[in-house]
């Protein structure tokens, strides 16, 4: 039996009272490490790595990364891919001009601002009523001052094949025989020509008149040029979509289709 403070040896290492082993402490050297101790490369690999865990610059990084926030290089990134996206939308998708003057009231405004579409051309095809936006054909804007560019803005009113006629003040304009009324797009008081005029619209080309018919030099003033007063469709960089500038005018352009929906002939030209 034994005491407290009595040790017994079971299996060669010393056993206290409560059956717990007894363990030597160890002892130490003169540097303060364990005696007989001896520490190895894997130890030292060990502590570089543990070393590296902590490093609080990847542990930030990845914080951030799980919080949804960007750093700057993905703020680089992302401002390039959006200047991009604009430059490629601005050049091969969506045109933005500026109506200098009031052949077109009252649908557009002089200082407006217009966005067209240059891919309706192309994919869709043009169709009578659009509102289109056309490189000069025949130096329509000869003469004309304080001009940035030689874009012109009209409205489709002959396709391709199609005979456009007015017998003159008082007149509807009729297009293979029909007559439409444009009322919904016209200028009001306006008369939708008051000079007579009759032409036949060649292949690859449209006929194009003002809504302000009174103030407009379209297709009815040209017809002694190369292309008869026509526009080639090849010169078509888009069709309007909406006015985006001023704010106040801010709208979608609408093209009236409907206005033309009896007139017999093709539909749409490319």
């Amino acid at each position: 039996m034994m005491t407290d403070g009595e040790e017994s040896e079971v299996g060669g290492d010393a056993v206290s009272r409560h059956g717990r082993r007894k363990y030597d402490e160890p002892a130490l050297g003169q540097d303060g490490a364990c005696a007989g101790y001896q520490q190895s490369d894997q130890d030292y690999h060990t502590f570089a790595v543990a070393q590296h865990a902590l490093d609080p610059e990847p542990f930030a990084q990845a914080r951030a990364r799980e919080r949804g926030e960007m750093g700057v290089k993905e703020w680089a990134i992302w401002s390039v891919c959006v200047v991009l996206t604009v430059a490629v939308i601005r050049l091969f998708v969506l045109g933005i001009y500026e109506i200098p003057s009031g052949s077109m009231l009252e649908t557009l405004q002089i200082g407006d601002h217009v966005a067209g579409s240059m891919v309706t051309p192309k994919i869709s095809g043009l169709k009578r009523g659009d509102v289109v936006i056309f490189h000069d054909p025949d130096n329509w804007l000869a003469g004309v001052k304080g001009l940035t560019s030689d874009y012109l803005v009209k409205r489709l009113i002959g396709l391709p094949g199609d005979v456009v006629e007015c017998h003159g003040s008082g007149a509807p304009v009729t297009i293979n025989g029909v007559p439409v009324d444009e009322t919904p797009y016209i200028r009001p008081g306006v008369q939708p020509s008051s000079v007579p005029f009759k032409v036949k619209v060649t292949p690859g080309h449209i006929f194009v008149m003002g809504d302000n018919r009174s103030n407009s030099s379209d297709s009815r003033f040209h017809t002694g040029d190369s292309h008869h007063g026509l526009v080639p469709i090849k010169n078509v960089a888009s069709t309007g979509l909406a006015i985006i500038w001023p704010l106040n005018h801010i709208h979608m352009v609408d093209s009236n289709h409907e206005v033309f929906k009896d007139v017999p002939g093709a539909q749409s030209a490319k």
